[in-house]
């Protein structure tokens, strides 16, 4: 039954041809006394009936055509005096134009109508054949109030279903909008944390490997540690993708203890080992309880000072000196955690990698998940310093140790975009 319903709205000059035969045209056209012969009828019943065709294309030009060939109807008086055969047609238009919301052209046809029914129609005494014929004034009246009522409910209901489809198109468009969002925050995850495990790691491999080429000669010890380290940091690397991969891939239901832990605060003095090999000391100085910050937060340490001691090893001279000092705060209430990474200038030209430019705008946006602040800029006595704040809310600071869970993992990759 649908697709006879799209296929009738698919083809509205057929169904106007069938309501007109239907409704327009009696069941036979015959010769009576006052009427006009039979060939100059059926030139009235087209010319009456046949603008309904364009009702819809140009419904106020119509219904003045249809107007006045219903005056010249009873003008040439080509059925007597009998004025139905032009009410129904009328009708119909008055229909057509308050279903488009026309009200004020709709009232002056139907006020049309109904003048030419009072003033000019007869009783039906006089033999008038067809299926209109028995019409009489209040018929003429009911006729119009029918139509009109049918045409408001279809117009509000018309317009009840447009604005469902808006809004399901508004939807349809909010849905795609939202999978776009969510197809550019996978990207930017998972290019954030590939940043984050490889990017430390290249730079602290080949700067040793720079350092190593240059110590080959002088001492074969240092060399020696120097490919110790390399290789290190190489399956440190390894580890860290696989346990992103692990992250990236799972599946919620699975359980915590099926992948490997993320690093935590016990994980920053290898992390300042790493960094410190082959080139001037790197100190670590911690102040406060560092087993009592949750997880979440810890993980966003270590990223922080990783990433500020990747600046280090990119930018500053092989024998400027660094120091990493973290102040955890207090384990209860609102809690700051206080990270200073900052190095010397050093004698030595600095180190010649290429920047990536997104080494300080990670860390900006790692604070910015704690409400946190950054501040990063070269030193009055050279070299280069920076400070990020971390606050805790006191719901967020739990003072419990514990390993980072799923969500904590999870949260790590998708905030940090």
């Amino acid at each position: 039954m649908q697709w006879w319903n799209r296929w009738w709205r698919a083809h509205p000059r057929v169904s106007d041809l069938v309501i007109i035969v239907l409704v327009c045209v009696p069941p036979g056209i015959a010769s009576h006394d006052g009427w006009r012969p039979v060939p100059v009828q059926i030139v009235a019943y087209t010319a009456l009936a046949l603008p309904l065709l364009w009702r819809r294309d140009h419904p106020r030009r119509v219904a003045v055509l249809l107007v006045v060939v219903a005056l010249l109807q009873l003008g040439c008086r080509i059925w007597g005096t009998e004025v139905h055969r032009g009410s129904v047609v009328l009708a119909m238009m008055v229909y057509t134009l308050a279903v488009r919301g026309m009200r004020l052209q709709a009232a002056a046809v139907a006020g049309v109508t109904l003048t030419l029914t009072m003033f000019f129609g007869t009783s039906t005494a006089l033999p008038t054949p067809g299926a209109m014929s028995a019409l009489d004034r209040g018929d003429t009246v009911a006729l119009l109030v029918v139509v009109w009522l049918l045409a408001e409910y279809l117009r509000a209901r018309r317009a009840y279903i447009a604005e469902f489809e808006e809004r399901a198109r508004l939807a349809e468009a909010q849905r795609d909008a939202m999978a776009r969002a969510a197809v550019a925050e996978e990207r930017a995850r998972i290019a954030r944390e590939i940043h984050d495990v490889l990017a430390h790691s290249v730079t602290v491999m080949v700067v040793n490997a720079e350092g190593a080429k240059h110590a080959k000669a002088r001492d074969p010890a240092v060399v020696d540690r120097t490919l110790d380290m390399i290789g290190a940091t190489g399956r440190a690397a390894l580890t860290d993708l696989r346990r992103l991969l692990a992250v990236l891939h799972s599946d919620r239901d699975s359980p915590a203890g099926d992948r490997d832990p993320q690093p935590t605060i016990d994980d920053l003095a290898d992390l300042v080992a790493r960094c410190a090999n082959g080139r001037a000391a790197i100190e670590l100085d911690t102040i406060g309880d560092a087993r009592s910050l949750p997880p979440a937060a810890a993980l966003q340490v270590y990223r922080i000072v990783q990433e500020a001691l990747t600046n280090v090893v990119k930018h500053a001279a092989p024998d400027a000196s660094a120091r990493v000092s973290v102040d955890f705060g207090r384990p209860q209430g609102e809690r700051t955690v206080r990270i200073e990474v900052c190095n010397a200038a050093g004698s030595a030209g600095p180190a010649a990698l290429p920047s990536s430019g997104r080494g300080l705008a990670g860390i900006r946006e790692r604070a910015a998940m704690f409400a946190g602040e950054v501040s990063a800029g070269p030193l009055p006595e050279g070299g280069y310093r920076v400070r990020v704040s971390l606050v805790l809310a006191a719901h967020e600071n739990d003072g419990g140790p514990h390993r980072a869970s799923d969500d904590d993992v999870a949260r790590d990759a998708v905030t940090t975009r």
